[in-house]
């Protein structure tokens, strides 16, 4: 379960070393303090309109308390959030007595180079080691069932199946939601949900929750992240992790062949001035044929988008990847005036507002005609 290119050859162990674990009561400023029966005071997610309740959180504790074994798994070709966040409940379960398994369910499993530094990868197990029927599973950071992909059979026949999510597109499936379309990702209801197991936060746990918000938030960029993804950031940090050299991983460190498939799908970028009443869209595609002739793997790509987004001239960016049996996976992003989960929805898909993604079957010339058709302003350009 290793990925390929430089930032395949092993983490540093100082990623995770450093100062000694620090004790990280989730009490003082910014933390969550039990404010009487059913309430709490800070930022806490459960008493906002659409976020988790305090049922539901008491509910799917209960469960995990219950089982004699869970299983934790994320969306295919996971990012930062999905793995970290799944790694994280994993490390803290195992601290409790639980049995453990955590999976995704691609074939090859692989874990994405930049993401290998994360502790708890013991925990890994294949799809085909997953239970048919699991007593328990939870999915972290998965909007639709379809993205549990071999693992979406296993999923729906589970005893019971809870759902950690932050997307707005979720249609609530599984049989326990802890969905919260304002989390700036699914590590934040992670840290909450360690929080009331009783679990507290060491530099391993830190490290998996810190990348999944790092991951999620676009390095604390994006607009979703507000003064308690900081509070929660500092919180992880003073276990004494390297934040540094997670960032470095994250986003400075990419293979040869990479630069080499960025470097043709910006050379064949298009902007279309006119789209998004004009706010613009720019666009490109990644034929699996360049993957192939530099080696570089389907998950190295991902970033891609954030290199094309750039630019000045749109509000929309879609990049278009193409799998093997020709299938394109659309990832969109939009920088404050247009829905893309709106026009990706269109689509088949869903996700956040500034960054949503769908799978055509069609052309590229089709599929970019669709998705350009689909979109609206939604306010005033930032």
């Amino acid at each position: 379960m290793t990925g390929t290119g430089p930032q395949a050859q092993g983490a540093p162990a100082t990623i995770v070393a450093g100062a000694p674990a620090v004790p990280s009561p989730r009490v003082g400023p910014g933390a969550r303090r039990a404010a009487g029966p059913g309430v709490t005071e800070g930022p806490d997610h459960s008493g906002r309109p659409g976020a988790p309740t305090e049922q539901a959180w008491n509910t799917v504790v209960g469960a995990i308390r219950r089982a004699s074994s869970v299983d934790l798994v994320c969306h295919v070709m996971p990012d930062g959030d999905a793995l970290g966040s799944a790694l994280a409940t994993g490390l803290a379960l195992r601290s409790l007595g639980s049995e453990v398994r955590v999976s995704f369910g691609d074939d090859p499993q692989i874990v994405p180079g930049s993401l290998e530094f994360l502790p708890g990868q013991d925990l890994l197990v294949p799809a085909a080691a997953v239970p048919d029927r699991p007593e328990l599973m939870i999915s972290f950071d998965v909007a639709d069932a379809h993205r549990l992909g071999l693992l979406r059979d296993k999923a729906e026949a589970a005893t019971a199946l809870v759902v950690v999510d932050h997307h707005a597109s979720n249609g609530g499936f599984g049989t326990h939601q802890l969905i919260d379309p304002a989390a700036p990702a699914t590590a934040v209801l992670v840290d909450e949900l360690l929080r009331r197991l009783g679990v507290p936060l060491d530099r391993e746990i830190a490290t998996c929750l810190y990348t999944g918000v790092a991951t999620d938030t676009g390095s604390f960029r994006y607009a979703a992240t507000t003064p308690a993804t900081h509070e929660l950031a500092s919180r992880l940090l003073a276990t004494g992790l390297r934040h540094d050299l997670i960032s470095r991983r994250l986003w400075d460190t990419q293979s040869f062949g990479y630069l080499k498939v960025l470097a043709a799908a910006l050379d064949r970028a298009e902007l279309d001035r006119e789209a998004a009443a004009g706010l613009g869209l720019v666009w490109t595609t990644v034929p699996h044929a360049d993957l192939l002739a530099h080696g570089v793997l389907p998950e190295e790509i991902e970033g891609l988008i954030d290199v094309v987004r750039k630019a000045s001239e749109a509000e929309v960016t879609l990049v278009l990847k193409e799998d093997p049996d020709g299938t394109l996976r659309g990832s969109s992003r939009a920088k404050g005036a247009v829905d893309v989960a709106a026009a990706c929805a269109a689509l088949g898909g869903g996700g956040h507002a500034y960054a949503a993604g769908f799978t055509s079957h069609d052309s590229v010339a089709d599929t970019v005609a669709r998705f350009r058709a689909a979109l609206a302003p939604t306010g005033p350009r930032p």
